[in-house]
């Protein structure tokens, strides 16, 4: 797919950019700077017809490693990581003021970790300051905060996380920029004969099996696996997502190819909330009657579940397994102990088994988002 521009301003009022660590950093570590004014005046030039962008920007760590002279690029432990996330992301804020700066434009910089936007409190305390931040004019520029991120409550990659900032931004449209121009039915660098997808309209197993995981620079940390997971978030919450090449110069006004998923009628804020949820503090599995009560819109009951993992309290993000896979995510209204011994049971028994007055469904349905 080409075209003069990705996501025009006309119909994407408002639109995340994320760049890759390759685009931004050279192999020697050095920031690249004329590629990143190129995109800033791309930026300036969006934002002056109308367009309102924040950026989620990945090349603190390759740049803090440059800077301490750590080993593989700042990856070889987690305190390194950590280390060269706090150095780098000084530096790289300050790229980004200045570059933005010299076309007039204000930067802010926002650092989230996966808790931040997994709570909803936090979440919600998030999306008001980037809905604020872009409404004055200003670009924010956002990474995940790895200096303090660790491996069980980090993101992991910044594809997902820019679905999720435009989830809380209410973003139309995200674009991520990449060391690839788009998704493959297989892996373009050991197939020649590899087909490029113009267009997805629905994300199935058939989609999900084109990914591959490796970065081509072997600088960033996500692969097209972690691209499909930002497009499935970002489609659940009514925004496109993009896959294109960075590998040109003024990347959002050049025309190129590139990968489009089209995004699924939006759903509630907070069922949007739900279903592009990352973490999930156990599951409950349920029969294929209960999978499919479910695709109907029934709350879950006990009466269809037949197995509970995890330890998990009451109002904790929880998945519902049925015999194909994950059908959804909801929070628990009842603690994981409590639903072990409400299985297989109809509501009527719940109050002689627990002994006390019982909450109808093990899972709402206003607090579940099918997947």
């Amino acid at each position: 797919m080409t075209g003069p521009m990705i996501f025009p301003p006309a119909t994407c009022p408002r639109l995340i950019v994320k760049v890759g660590s390759a685009l931004l950093v050279a192999p020697d570590g050095s920031v690249r700077r004329d590629w990143l004014a190129g995109l800033a005046a791309d930026i300036a030039a969006r934002t002056r017809a109308g367009q309102q962008v924040a950026v989620v920007s990945s090349g603190a760590i390759a740049l803090g490693a440059r800077r301490l002279g750590l080993p593989k690029g700042g990856r070889a432990s987690l305190e390194d990581a950590q280390a060269a996330a706090a150095t780098g992301q000084i530096a790289l804020s300050m790229v980004w003021a200045e570059l933005l700066g010299g076309e007039g434009l204000t930067a802010a910089q926002m650092l989230v970790t996966l808790d931040d936007l997994e709570d909803r409190r936090r979440y919600l305390n998030a999306a008001a300051t980037l809905g604020r931040l872009l409404g004055l004019g200003v670009v924010p520029v956002i990474n995940e905060n790895d200096s303090v991120a660790t491996a069980e409550i980090r993101f992991g990659d910044n594809d997902r996380l820019a679905a999720r900032v435009a989830q809380a931004a209410g973003a139309q449209g995200v674009l991520l920029l990449s060391d690839i121009d788009g998704l493959y039915d297989s892996n373009p660098t050991t197939n020649p004969a590899a087909r490029f997808i113009e267009r997805v309209e629905r994300i199935d197993a058939r989609v999900e099996a084109m990914a591959d995981t490796g970065s081509a620079s072997g600088m960033g940390s996500g692969g097209m696996v972690s691209k499909i997971a930002a497009a499935r978030i970002a489609t659940a919450a009514g925004a496109h997502l993009a896959i294109a090449s960075g590998r040109v110069d003024r990347p959002l006004s050049s025309p190129g190819r590139h990968t489009l998923f089209v995004a699924e009628k939006a759903a509630s804020a907070r069922k949007a909330w739900l279903a592009g949820g990352l973490t999930a503090r156990g599951a409950i599995h349920v029969d294929a009657g209960a999978a499919l009560a479910l695709a109907e819109g029934s709350s879950l009951l006990a009466a269809g579940a037949i197995r509970v993992e995890g330890q998990f309290a009451r109002g904790d993000l929880v998945t519902i397994d049925g015999p194909a896979g994950t059908l959804a995510r909801g929070l628990a209204e009842y603690d994981a102990g409590e639903v072990a011994r409400l299985l297989g049971r109809r509501s009527d028994d719940h109050a002689a088994i627990l002994g006390y007055a019982p909450r109808a469904a093990l899972v709402h349905r206003n607090h579940m988002a099918l997947l």
